[in-house]
């Protein structure tokens, strides 16, 4: 069950900047991933809320310009839900300590993310910016898989903001068919989501 957007709190904390300044530079970085590691897995949350009674999904958005959603790659071997609970606290939590054995930051209320289902999957088959949302029959050897998972987060949580990002709530009937300003993944989150019913909290 989605919770009122305006239920939640907003903070901010320190920059966090993008790995590559570039596309192409993005693309290489894979390269080598791919040509030391393997296949990239990678991770992103549909988180959804509402307002005025109607499911929005979280997205940061980069500069003012593109769009994408909370989540990141994972390290080889990580396990997928912890990976996206790490990943989201990193973007979107705050740090309240470090782990003296491990030297890693503690956030606070890590567990607070309720993730569910995986409701997309996209492939890149190849050094590519595109994604398809199946693995081509002739490619035997994808250079990254992507999977969305539906996450849902609990009323009065407050969340943290990188400076340098907008957290924006973008409505399910912005976000259809709109792939000329979101892209074709963003876009299709509605068609996405559409076997679930959503039952919005009602506004206070």
């Amino acid at each position: 069950m989605p919770s009122r957007w305006a239920l939640y709190t907003f903070a901010q904390k320190e920059d966090q900047h993008e790995e590559d300044s570039s596309v192409p530079a993005r693309l290489e970085r894979l390269q080598r991933h791919y040509e030391t590691m393997g296949m990239r897995q990678t991770v992103e949350a549909a988180i959804v809320v509402h307002i005025h009674n109607h499911p929005h999904v979280l997205m940061l958005q980069v500069a003012n310009a593109f769009f994408k959603l909370p989540g990141d790659y994972l390290k080889p071997g990580e396990d997928v839900v912890e990976g996206l609970k790490a990943r989201l606290n990193k973007q979107l939590s705050r740090v309240t300590g470090t782990d003296a054995g491990t030297g890693e930051p503690i956030y606070e209320s890590p567990d607070d993310w309720e993730i569910s289902d995986v409701v997309a999957q996209w492939w890149r088959p190849n050094y590519e910016t595109f994604l398809y949302p199946y693995c081509p029959a002739h490619i035997t050897r994808p250079k990254e898989n992507k999977k969305v998972f539906l996450v849902t987060i609990p009323p009065q949580k407050t969340l943290w903001i990188p400076r340098n990002l907008r957290l924006m709530a973008v409505p399910l009937f912005e976000l259809s068919e709109n792939s000329a300003r979101f892209g074709n993944q963003l876009s299709a989150i509605p068609h996405n989501l559409s076997r679930f019913k959503f039952n919005c909290q009602p506004e206070a």
